[in-house]
Formats: C-alpha cells, sequence, structure tokens
C-alpha cells in the first residue's frame, strides 16, 4: 500500500493513529493535525450527505442522520473527486443499518432523493410540443410501432411505501401524522428547467414508462402497462408525459427484437 493510499485510509478510520512519516513544517504536534484534518473531512463528507439527503434527515433527526452518516462515510470512501456526487449508494446502507429498522420506509425515501439529485444534474434537452408530437402520431399508419425518446432527467421508483407522499410532506408541513406509510406509492421524478418535480403515479404507469425508456415501442409498452393492470389508461400516461415536457424525440423506425 502506498503511502498516499494508508494516508487516506487513516483519515476514514477513527481508530487509526496518525499515520507514520507525517510531519508538520511549523513544528505542531503532527497527530494533533492530521486529527483537526480527519475531522474535517468526516465533515464535509457528512455535510454533503445532509445535503443530498435533507427529508431523510428530517425523517430520524439529525443527531441519529449523523451518527448513521459517519458509520457511512468510513466504510465507503468518495470514488469520485466531486463531492455532489458521493451517497450514491447510501441507499443500499440505510437498508441494511439496523438501528434504522423501526423506519423501513426510510432507504426508500433516500432513493427518491437520490433520484431527485440525479435528475437535477442531468443533461439537458428540448421537449417535443403537443402540436408536433400530435402531427407526428397522424402521418403514421402503423403508430404502435414509434418509439418514444424520454428526457435524460425522468427516472421512476416503485415502492411499498407512501415515498412520495412522505416527501411532499416535508415540503409542505404536512403532518406525518396523516400519512399512512404503509401505502404502496409509486414515483416519477422529472426536471422542468432548474426544478425537480415528483409525482405519484401508478405501478402499470411505472411499466409502460420504463418500456419506453428501454426503447421498445409504444405497442409494446402498452402491453407492459396492460400486463401491471388492465385499467392502465395510455392516453392519460401520454398526457402526463407531454405536460411534463418528457418527451424529447419520436422514432419512426421498428426496434430490433434482441
Amino acid at each position: 500500500m502506498t503511502s498516499q493510499a494508508m494516508f487516506a485510509r487513516a483519515l476514514l478510520r477513527l481508530e487509526q493513529a496518525c499515520p507514520e512519516g507525517v510531519f508538520s513544517s511549523n513544528g505542531a504536534d503532527p497527530a494533533s493535525r492530521f486529527a483537526v484534518y480527519r475531522n474535517n473531512v468526516h465533515s464535509a463528507l457528512t455535510n454533503a450527505l445532509a445535503i443530498r439527503y435533507p427529508v431523510t434527515l428530517q425523517l430520524v433527526g439529525d443527531e441519529f442522520f449523523r451518527a448513521m452518516a459517519g458509520l457511512y462515510v468510513q466504510a465507503f470512501p468518495p470514488s469520485n473527486r466531486l463531492i455532489s456526487r458521493y451517497g450514491g449508494d447510501f441507499a443500499d446502507f440505510v437498508q441494511g443499518f439496523a438501528p434504522a429498522a423501526s423506519v423501513p420506509y426510510l432507504a426508500d425515501v433516500v432513493r427518491l432523493e437520490h433520484l431527485r439529485v440525479q435528475a437535477y444534474h442531468a443533461a439537458d434537452a428540448t421537449a417535443l410540443g403537443q402540436h408536433a408530437i400530435l402531427a407526428t402520431l397522424r402521418q403514421q399508419s402503423d403508430i404502435g410501432s414509434i418509439r418514444l425518446q424520454l428526457h435524460p432527467s425522468l427516472a421512476t421508483l416503485n415502492s411499498p411505501y407512501a415515498i412520495v407522499a412522505l416527501w411532499a410532506a416535508h415540503q409542505t408541513g404536512v403532518s406525518l401524522a396523516a400519512i399512512d406509510p404503509l401505502r404502496a406509492q409509486s414515483a416519477l421524478v422529472v426536471r422542468d428547467g432548474l426544478e425537480v418535480k415528483v409525482f405519484a403515479i401508478d405501478r402499470a404507469t411505472v411499466a409502460f414508462i420504463n418500456s419506453l425508456a428501454n426503447g421498445w415501442p409504444l405497442e409494446m409498452a402498452m402491453a407492459y402497462g396492460l400486463d401491471v393492470s388492465t385499467e392502465f389508461d395510455l392516453q392519460q400516461c401520454l398526457s402526463l408525459l407531454i405536460s411534463l415536457g418528457a418527451i424529447t424525440h419520436l422514432h419512426t423506425a421498428q426496434k430490433v427484437t434482441p
């Protein structure tokens, strides 16, 4: 292990002593200076998680969140120099964090907040307007073969918990006592300009949207939606995507089936 790797490892492991060979140019105690630097690193990474997951922090409180985040920081150091990308797998850590077991929906709230961060940093793309979409559809003899390209920021999430309601409660100040967290919800996340929006949708709509995102044509995507629920409403779903500016291109060529 290189000296640099040993230094980085010691920074994240609170039980490790100051690495050998570290010295201070002004004669100060190296161990003391290293401890200050290590504390600053931990604080910066923990604060980055708190900024990235504000609703999660509110749900469990500052003390619990920072204790949990501190253990995550020690176990999973940054793999990217951009601190805004740190904590992408925090949900998996929370899922297996025993002290959080009494808040079973916490990991999915983390996943929803992660999708919001991803949506905010996603690439820009120009949405097709309603008239352009309708004009293209009218020109096609086989509408079912058309494939829709969706905005890069768009993502979905199925959960057995009321993740959208829980997230929304912290935006509006609604009491959590009025929410049944064990009610299953699915979420749609998409960026409109610089604003990331979150909507509650049904699982059939998730299946339809995910099929479109995977490049399948309308007919097959609709089949996936109907497979989840016979009440799937294609027109309503397309209207939602159009209103959100989530459709960026219509492909009329056939997709080759693998």
